[in-house]
């Protein structure tokens, strides 16, 4: 039986391994146990800032307008603001069953994935990945080769690939499962077909229909389970750095830095929740797994700001272990998210037959894509 094992290690000084069998016979085993990895590795990055609360070799930058109880005020807001734009964002797409206008065969559900998806492009190149090059490349990094190479645009472009391994090994697996288990069905039902048949004036047409529909069965199940792994790659990346910022947003004292992070935070989950819950729809998860795929990404960056509240007053965000924890686990989202977006959203729907053959619908998506970018890289001004 393959086992599929998770490694995580910062600097030696944390390591997680997480086994997992892959058994063929149950996918929905299969399924569970990823959620259960995508919890271990939560609770994993979570824990991360108490390395940076021990050290304190360079010395953190005060905050020059610091006022813990207004910054304290603008937290919990955060929190509520946020937990609400994400919950609202990732709800939208499975309102389809009721508007026929948002289900995911409809011209605005393509539109507005892609204008979601261009604010997942910007969130990473305009927003994470400079600030993961800032970290890694910070004055207080004088001990080891920080200094000496972009390590953060290395991190980015091993987590794409790493995104790009997983992506096709997972894809791979389900789907020869799939064709296992279906090959086993029709084993089954070929013997009722040869006992039960009516000559070959009747038998044959009806070989051919029942062959074209297993054919679209086949090809429907490939989608889901394409769908299915896509969600869940997605928020992975997405639960990484949303605890991270939600930390930075939780241990500043500053309300004239929490103000703009609240603002972006609160329109960058939403239209993340958008473009994530359009891939949920997708995948047409059973009800539970939508609901924990949902509280997972509503939850991540609350929590984050409440560990943030929790460690602010020994939390040093320039000490060594803060700011490489930091901007390697922010490159690595930035690969993740960067893959994701270009690979999983927008390639997919940009080179579909159907928008391929409607150069109005071409258009229509081009400029949602560029209004999403564009309005998320604004932000990068204020925050």
């Amino acid at each position: 039986m393959p086992i599929l094992v998770y490694v995580l290690r910062i600097r030696g000084e944390l390591a997680l391994f997480v086994a997992i069998p892959l058994s063929p016979l149950n996918l929905n085993m299969a399924a569970a146990d990823l959620k259960l990895a995508a919890c271990l590795c939560l609770l994993a990055v979570a824990s991360l800032p108490m390395l940076a609360i021990a050290e304190c070799e360079c010395t953190a930058s005060g905050d020059e307008d610091s006022d813990k109880g207004r910054a304290l005020t603008l937290k919990i807001i955060a929190i509520f603001s946020i937990l609400v734009a994400s919950s609202v964002g990732c709800a939208i797409p499975s309102l389809g069953r009721r508007f026929p206008a948002l289900r995911p065969e409809s011209d605005l559900f393509i539109a507005v994935k892609a204008f979601a998806a261009g604010v997942i492009l910007a969130t990473a190149f305009v927003h994470i990945l400079p600030d993961a090059f800032e970290k890694l490349g910070s004055p207080c990094l004088v001990d080891g080769p920080w200094q000496k190479f972009p390590f953060a645009g290395l991190v980015a472009m091993l987590a794409a690939i790493a995104t790009l391994v997983v992506d096709t090994i997972a894809t791979g697996y389900f789907q020869r499962a799939h064709a296992k288990s279906a090959a086993a069905v029709g084993d089954l039902e070929t013997p009722d077909h040869a006992h039960h048949g009516h000559g070959h004036s009747h038998g044959m047409p009806a070989l051919i229909a029942s062959s074209s529909s297993t054919s679209n069965t086949d090809e429907g199940a490939k989608l889901i389970i394409r769908h299915r792994v896509i969600s869940q790659v997605l928020e992975l990346g997405i639960i990484v750095h949303s605890v991270i910022i939600g930390i930075s947003l939780g241990a500043s004292e500053s309300p004239s830095t929490i103000r703009p992070l609240l603002a972006a935070l609160t329109f960058h989950q939403f239209f993340e929740g958008i473009g994530l819950g359009g891939c949920i729809v997708q995948a047409r998860f059973r009800l539970r797994s939508v609901v924990t795929m949902a509280l997972f990404f509503s939850l991540t960056t609350p929590i984050g700001v409440a560990i943030g509240i929790g460690i602010s007053s020994a939390y040093n965000e320039n000490s060594p272990s803060a700011l490489i924890t930091e901007g390697v686990l922010t490159a690595a989202a930035a690969g993740i998210l960067n893959y994701m977006a270009l690979v999983d959203l927008l390639a997919e729907d940009f080179m579909n037959p159907r928008v391929q053959n409607n150069w109005k619908l071409q258009v229509i998506l081009s400029v949602a894509l560029l209004l999403g970018t564009a309005l998320m890289s604004m932000l990068a001004i204020w925050a």
